[in-house]
Protein backbone atom coordinates (compact mmCIF):
# COMPACT_ATOMS: atom_id res chain seq x y z
CA UNK A 1 0.00 0.00 0.00
CA UNK A 2 3.33 2.12 0.33
CA UNK A 3 3.62 2.36 -3.32
CA UNK A 4 0.41 3.25 -4.25
CA UNK A 5 1.02 7.39 -4.10
CA UNK A 6 3.93 6.71 -6.49
CA UNK A 7 1.69 4.54 -8.95
CA UNK A 8 -1.02 7.25 -9.09
CA UNK A 9 1.42 10.01 -8.96
CA UNK A 10 3.65 8.03 -11.87
CA UNK A 11 -0.41 7.93 -13.44
CA UNK A 12 -1.32 11.37 -13.79
CA UNK A 13 1.91 12.41 -14.81
CA UNK A 14 2.02 9.84 -17.79
CA UNK A 15 -1.48 11.06 -18.60
CA UNK A 16 -0.70 14.85 -18.52
CA UNK A 17 2.54 14.27 -20.65
CA UNK A 18 1.94 15.69 -23.78
CA UNK A 19 2.22 13.41 -26.87
CA UNK A 20 5.03 13.30 -29.57
CA UNK A 21 4.42 15.78 -32.43
CA UNK A 22 3.11 14.05 -35.08
CA UNK A 23 5.59 14.51 -38.33
CA UNK A 24 4.13 16.29 -41.32
CA UNK A 25 3.22 13.62 -44.45
CA UNK A 26 5.32 14.43 -47.07
CA UNK A 27 4.71 12.73 -50.52
CA UNK A 28 7.15 12.37 -53.82
CA UNK A 29 5.19 13.18 -56.95
CA UNK A 30 6.65 11.56 -60.27
CA UNK A 31 5.81 12.57 -63.47
CA UNK A 32 5.43 9.83 -65.69
CA UNK A 33 6.26 11.53 -69.30
CA UNK A 34 5.29 9.08 -71.44
CA UNK A 35 2.46 8.04 -69.51
CA UNK A 36 -1.13 9.84 -68.40
CA UNK A 37 -0.53 9.66 -64.74
CA UNK A 38 1.59 10.59 -61.83
CA UNK A 39 2.77 8.33 -58.76
CA UNK A 40 2.55 9.39 -55.55
CA UNK A 41 4.89 7.93 -52.73
CA UNK A 42 5.09 8.00 -49.11
CA UNK A 43 8.60 9.45 -48.68
CA UNK A 44 8.93 8.12 -44.74
CA UNK A 45 8.64 4.19 -46.31
CA UNK A 46 9.37 4.53 -49.82
CA UNK A 47 6.27 3.10 -51.08
CA UNK A 48 3.76 4.11 -53.93
CA UNK A 49 0.42 5.06 -52.23
CA UNK A 50 -1.45 6.32 -55.21
CA UNK A 51 -1.33 6.37 -59.04
CA UNK A 52 -3.41 9.61 -60.30
CA UNK A 53 -4.75 9.98 -64.03
CA UNK A 54 -4.20 13.38 -65.18
CA UNK A 55 -3.80 13.47 -68.84
CA UNK A 56 -1.37 12.61 -71.68
CA UNK A 57 1.98 13.60 -71.04
CA UNK A 58 2.12 15.36 -67.80
CA UNK A 59 5.85 17.01 -67.64
CA UNK A 60 6.14 20.24 -65.29
CA UNK A 61 5.44 20.00 -61.74
CA UNK A 62 5.56 22.89 -59.27
CA UNK A 63 3.70 23.66 -55.59
CA UNK A 64 3.33 26.36 -53.77
CA UNK A 65 5.32 27.61 -50.71
CA UNK A 66 2.95 26.12 -48.39
CA UNK A 67 1.93 22.66 -50.21
CA UNK A 68 -1.56 23.11 -50.29
CA UNK A 69 -1.42 23.01 -54.38
CA UNK A 70 0.39 21.40 -56.87
CA UNK A 71 0.58 22.54 -61.18
CA UNK A 72 0.94 20.77 -63.58
CA UNK A 73 1.72 20.95 -66.94
CA UNK A 74 -0.15 18.37 -69.56
CA UNK A 75 2.38 18.20 -72.86
CA UNK A 76 0.19 16.27 -74.92
CA UNK A 77 2.76 16.10 -77.81
CA UNK A 78 -0.21 15.11 -80.27
CA UNK A 79 -2.49 17.51 -79.72
CA UNK A 80 -2.34 21.44 -80.53
CA UNK A 81 -2.80 23.04 -76.92
CA UNK A 82 -1.25 21.20 -73.51
CA UNK A 83 -3.24 21.85 -70.35
CA UNK A 84 -2.44 23.47 -67.17
CA UNK A 85 -3.47 21.70 -64.20
CA UNK A 86 -4.52 23.01 -60.58
CA UNK A 87 -3.65 19.91 -58.34
CA UNK A 88 -4.98 18.72 -53.95
CA UNK A 89 -1.76 17.42 -52.38
CA UNK A 90 -4.06 16.63 -49.61
CA UNK A 91 -6.64 14.56 -51.49
CA UNK A 92 -4.38 13.96 -54.58
CA UNK A 93 -7.10 14.96 -57.03
CA UNK A 94 -6.81 17.53 -60.39
CA UNK A 95 -9.28 20.32 -59.07
CA UNK A 96 -8.85 22.39 -62.28
CA UNK A 97 -8.03 22.56 -66.06
CA UNK A 98 -7.42 24.84 -68.20
CA UNK A 99 -6.24 25.18 -72.31
CA UNK A 100 -3.14 26.74 -72.80
CA UNK A 101 -0.39 26.45 -75.59
CA UNK A 102 1.54 24.23 -76.93
CA UNK A 103 3.33 21.24 -75.71
CA UNK A 104 4.19 23.28 -71.81
CA UNK A 105 7.20 22.13 -70.32
CA UNK A 106 8.96 22.81 -67.05
CA UNK A 107 6.58 25.88 -65.29
CA UNK A 108 7.28 27.93 -61.95
CA UNK A 109 4.88 29.19 -59.60
CA UNK A 110 5.10 31.96 -57.24
CA UNK A 111 5.37 31.29 -53.46
CA UNK A 112 2.01 32.24 -52.51
CA UNK A 113 1.21 30.17 -56.07
CA UNK A 114 -0.88 32.77 -57.54
CA UNK A 115 0.79 33.36 -60.42
CA UNK A 116 2.80 30.75 -63.01
CA UNK A 117 5.23 31.02 -65.57
CA UNK A 118 4.75 27.97 -68.27
CA UNK A 119 7.06 27.86 -71.01
CA UNK A 120 5.12 26.68 -74.19
CA UNK A 121 6.32 25.91 -77.60
CA UNK A 122 5.26 28.66 -79.27
CA UNK A 123 8.70 30.50 -78.39
CA UNK A 124 6.94 32.59 -75.40
CA UNK A 125 6.10 31.97 -71.65
CA UNK A 126 2.58 32.30 -70.49
CA UNK A 127 2.00 33.70 -67.83
CA UNK A 128 -1.40 32.77 -65.61
CA UNK A 129 -3.45 34.17 -62.69
CA UNK A 130 -4.00 31.03 -61.15
CA UNK A 131 -7.01 32.94 -58.92
CA UNK A 132 -8.92 33.30 -62.00
CA UNK A 133 -7.18 31.11 -64.68
CA UNK A 134 -6.94 33.83 -66.90
CA UNK A 135 -3.87 34.28 -69.10
CA UNK A 136 -2.18 37.59 -68.03
CA UNK A 137 0.35 37.48 -70.71
CA UNK A 138 2.84 35.83 -73.26
CA UNK A 139 6.05 36.66 -72.95
CA UNK A 140 8.02 36.44 -76.54
CA UNK A 141 11.05 34.64 -75.47
CA UNK A 142 12.38 32.64 -78.78
CA UNK A 143 13.91 29.61 -78.72
CA UNK A 144 12.13 27.00 -77.44
CA UNK A 145 10.83 28.06 -73.67
CA UNK A 146 12.22 24.79 -71.66
CA UNK A 147 13.12 25.41 -67.69
CA UNK A 148 11.64 27.72 -65.58
CA UNK A 149 12.42 28.67 -61.45
CA UNK A 150 11.05 31.25 -59.43
CA UNK A 151 13.28 33.07 -56.91
CA UNK A 152 12.32 32.49 -53.14
CA UNK A 153 10.32 35.77 -53.22
CA UNK A 154 8.43 35.42 -56.03
CA UNK A 155 9.50 38.75 -58.03
CA UNK A 156 11.68 37.12 -60.74
CA UNK A 157 11.34 34.40 -62.94
CA UNK A 158 14.66 32.08 -64.78
CA UNK A 159 14.09 30.46 -68.15
CA UNK A 160 16.25 28.53 -69.86
CA UNK A 161 15.65 28.16 -73.36
CA UNK A 162 16.53 25.12 -75.91
CA UNK A 163 18.21 27.00 -78.83
CA UNK A 164 19.28 30.04 -77.11
CA UNK A 165 22.82 30.36 -75.21
CA UNK A 166 21.81 32.51 -73.06
CA UNK A 167 19.33 32.25 -69.63
CA UNK A 168 16.71 34.97 -69.58
CA UNK A 169 14.91 36.74 -66.30
CA UNK A 170 11.71 38.35 -65.85
CA UNK A 171 10.58 40.60 -63.67
CA UNK A 172 7.47 38.83 -62.32
CA UNK A 173 5.52 41.86 -61.03
CA UNK A 174 5.59 44.19 -64.36
CA UNK A 175 6.04 40.57 -66.81
CA UNK A 176 8.88 41.96 -68.46
CA UNK A 177 12.18 40.79 -69.72
CA UNK A 178 15.09 42.60 -67.78
CA UNK A 179 17.98 40.80 -68.37
CA UNK A 180 19.68 37.78 -69.75
CA UNK A 181 23.03 35.84 -68.92
CA UNK A 182 25.03 34.29 -71.57
CA UNK A 183 26.30 30.97 -71.56
CA UNK A 184 28.14 28.74 -73.54
CA UNK A 185 25.57 26.49 -75.19
CA UNK A 186 22.25 25.86 -74.93
CA UNK A 187 20.46 25.61 -71.22
CA UNK A 188 18.89 22.32 -69.98
CA UNK A 189 17.80 21.62 -66.54
CA UNK A 190 19.23 25.00 -63.91
CA UNK A 191 19.23 25.67 -60.15
CA UNK A 192 19.37 28.59 -58.51
CA UNK A 193 20.63 30.02 -54.82
CA UNK A 194 18.50 31.49 -52.46
CA UNK A 195 20.07 34.42 -52.06
CA UNK A 196 19.93 35.00 -56.07
CA UNK A 197 23.38 35.33 -56.30
CA UNK A 198 24.79 32.36 -58.17
CA UNK A 199 23.20 30.59 -61.40
CA UNK A 200 23.27 27.04 -62.07
CA UNK A 201 22.92 25.41 -65.79
CA UNK A 202 23.53 22.27 -67.50
CA UNK A 203 24.26 23.02 -70.89
CA UNK A 204 24.56 21.03 -73.88
CA UNK A 205 28.18 19.43 -75.01
CA UNK A 206 29.14 19.56 -71.30
CA UNK A 207 29.20 16.85 -69.00
CA UNK A 208 29.24 19.16 -66.01
CA UNK A 209 27.72 22.45 -65.25
CA UNK A 210 28.29 25.79 -65.73
CA UNK A 211 28.06 28.25 -63.00
CA UNK A 212 27.28 32.14 -62.95
CA UNK A 213 27.60 35.31 -60.84
CA UNK A 214 23.83 37.05 -61.35
CA UNK A 215 24.64 40.49 -60.23
CA UNK A 216 27.36 40.80 -63.30
CA UNK A 217 25.69 38.87 -65.88
CA UNK A 218 28.48 36.14 -66.34
CA UNK A 219 29.28 33.10 -66.19
CA UNK A 220 32.71 32.48 -63.56
CA UNK A 221 33.36 28.27 -63.98
CA UNK A 222 32.70 26.15 -66.19
CA UNK A 223 32.60 22.54 -64.27
CA UNK A 224 33.58 19.35 -66.21
CA UNK A 225 32.46 15.95 -64.41
CA UNK A 226 35.19 13.52 -63.72
CA UNK A 227 33.88 10.55 -65.81
CA UNK A 228 35.48 7.51 -65.80
CA UNK A 229 37.66 6.83 -69.20
CA UNK A 230 36.20 3.81 -70.29
CA UNK A 231 32.91 5.78 -70.07
CA UNK A 232 33.62 8.67 -72.36
CA UNK A 233 33.53 5.99 -75.52
CA UNK A 234 29.46 6.03 -75.45
CA UNK A 235 28.31 10.07 -76.14
CA UNK A 236 25.83 11.23 -73.10
CA UNK A 237 24.89 14.84 -71.62
CA UNK A 238 23.79 16.34 -68.60
CA UNK A 239 20.15 16.85 -67.46
CA UNK A 240 19.32 16.94 -63.78
CA UNK A 241 20.99 19.34 -61.57
CA UNK A 242 19.88 20.27 -57.98
CA UNK A 243 21.74 22.31 -54.83
CA UNK A 244 21.15 20.89 -51.85
CA UNK A 245 19.02 22.83 -48.96
CA UNK A 246 22.20 23.65 -47.00
CA UNK A 247 23.31 24.65 -50.35
CA UNK A 248 27.30 23.43 -49.87
CA UNK A 249 26.71 20.86 -52.65
CA UNK A 250 25.48 20.82 -56.08
CA UNK A 251 23.85 17.21 -57.57
CA UNK A 252 24.26 16.19 -61.40
CA UNK A 253 23.01 13.93 -63.25
CA UNK A 254 25.18 12.25 -66.66
CA UNK A 255 22.11 10.57 -69.01
CA UNK A 256 23.71 7.63 -70.78
CA UNK A 257 26.74 7.05 -68.48
CA UNK A 258 24.25 6.35 -65.30
CA UNK A 259 26.20 8.40 -62.78
CA UNK A 260 25.16 11.42 -60.38
CA UNK A 261 28.01 13.35 -58.95
CA UNK A 262 28.70 15.34 -56.39
CA UNK A 263 30.59 18.46 -55.89
CA UNK A 264 31.18 20.76 -52.94
CA UNK A 265 30.37 23.97 -54.76
CA UNK A 266 32.30 26.08 -51.50
CA UNK A 267 35.58 25.16 -52.87
CA UNK A 268 36.69 27.67 -55.31
CA UNK A 269 36.26 26.82 -58.29
CA UNK A 270 33.86 23.82 -57.37
CA UNK A 271 35.27 20.40 -57.01
CA UNK A 272 33.97 16.96 -57.68
CA UNK A 273 33.76 15.40 -54.51
CA UNK A 274 31.69 11.64 -55.11
CA UNK A 275 30.09 9.71 -57.92
CA UNK A 276 27.46 7.55 -57.53
CA UNK A 277 26.31 4.59 -59.72
CA UNK A 278 22.72 5.32 -61.46
CA UNK A 279 20.54 2.38 -63.35
CA UNK A 280 18.67 3.17 -66.45
CA UNK A 281 19.56 6.92 -66.99
CA UNK A 282 18.97 9.42 -64.17
CA UNK A 283 17.22 12.66 -65.29
CA UNK A 284 15.82 15.13 -62.96
CA UNK A 285 16.18 15.29 -58.93
CA UNK A 286 15.00 17.09 -55.94
CA UNK A 287 15.78 16.92 -52.19
CA UNK A 288 13.53 17.02 -48.92
CA UNK A 289 13.59 19.14 -47.36
CA UNK A 290 15.64 18.54 -44.64
CA UNK A 291 18.56 17.07 -47.25
CA UNK A 292 18.53 13.68 -45.79
CA UNK A 293 17.65 12.39 -48.87
CA UNK A 294 18.28 12.92 -52.91
CA UNK A 295 15.17 11.86 -55.15
CA UNK A 296 16.27 10.82 -59.14
CA UNK A 297 14.04 9.77 -61.91
CA UNK A 298 15.83 7.18 -64.05
CA UNK A 299 13.88 7.79 -67.10
CA UNK A 300 15.08 4.54 -68.34
CA UNK A 301 14.44 1.81 -65.97
CA UNK A 302 11.02 3.60 -65.04
CA UNK A 303 12.28 4.57 -61.17
CA UNK A 304 12.87 6.28 -58.82
CA UNK A 305 15.58 6.13 -56.95
CA UNK A 306 15.90 7.54 -53.42
CA UNK A 307 19.64 8.27 -52.05
CA UNK A 308 21.01 9.34 -48.25
CA UNK A 309 23.05 12.28 -49.16
CA UNK A 310 25.44 11.58 -46.06
CA UNK A 311 26.28 8.26 -47.60
CA UNK A 312 25.62 8.24 -51.35
CA UNK A 313 24.15 5.04 -50.60
CA UNK A 314 21.13 4.29 -52.69
CA UNK A 315 18.78 2.88 -50.33
CA UNK A 316 15.23 2.43 -52.26
CA UNK A 317 14.44 1.81 -56.22
CA UNK A 318 10.71 2.42 -56.72
CA UNK A 319 9.17 1.08 -59.84
CA UNK A 320 6.80 4.23 -61.80
CA UNK A 321 5.39 4.31 -64.34
CA UNK A 322 6.76 5.20 -68.40
CA UNK A 323 9.65 7.07 -68.53
CA UNK A 324 9.41 9.70 -65.16
CA UNK A 325 10.98 12.50 -65.41
CA UNK A 326 9.93 15.96 -62.84
CA UNK A 327 10.17 14.44 -59.31
CA UNK A 328 8.72 16.87 -56.57
CA UNK A 329 8.62 16.31 -52.62
CA UNK A 330 6.11 17.97 -51.54
CA UNK A 331 4.51 18.43 -47.61
CA UNK A 332 0.83 19.03 -47.61
CA UNK A 333 -0.71 21.30 -44.98
CA UNK A 334 -2.44 19.84 -42.09
CA UNK A 335 -2.03 16.21 -43.11
CA UNK A 336 -0.33 14.05 -40.60
CA UNK A 337 0.79 10.81 -39.61
CA UNK A 338 -0.18 9.95 -36.05
CA UNK A 339 2.01 6.85 -36.20
CA UNK A 340 5.06 8.74 -36.85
Amino acid sequence: MRILPAVVVWIVCAAAAPLPAAEPVRKLYVANSAGNDLHVIDTATNQVIRRVEVGPEPHGLAASASGDRIFITIENTRGDAGELLWFDPVDDKVTRRMKIGPRPNQLACTPAGTLTYIPCDDASWWVVDTERAEVITKIATGGRPHNTLSTPDGKRMYLGPKGSYHVLIADAVSHKLIGEIPLSDAPRPIALSKDERRFYANVDTLIGFEMADIPSRKVIHRVEAEVPAELLRKSSRSHGIGLTPDEKELWMCDVFHDRTYVFDITAEPPRQVATIVMQGGGYWMCFSPDGKWCYISERIGNTVAVIETATRRTVARIPVGKVPKRVLVVTPPHQTDPKR
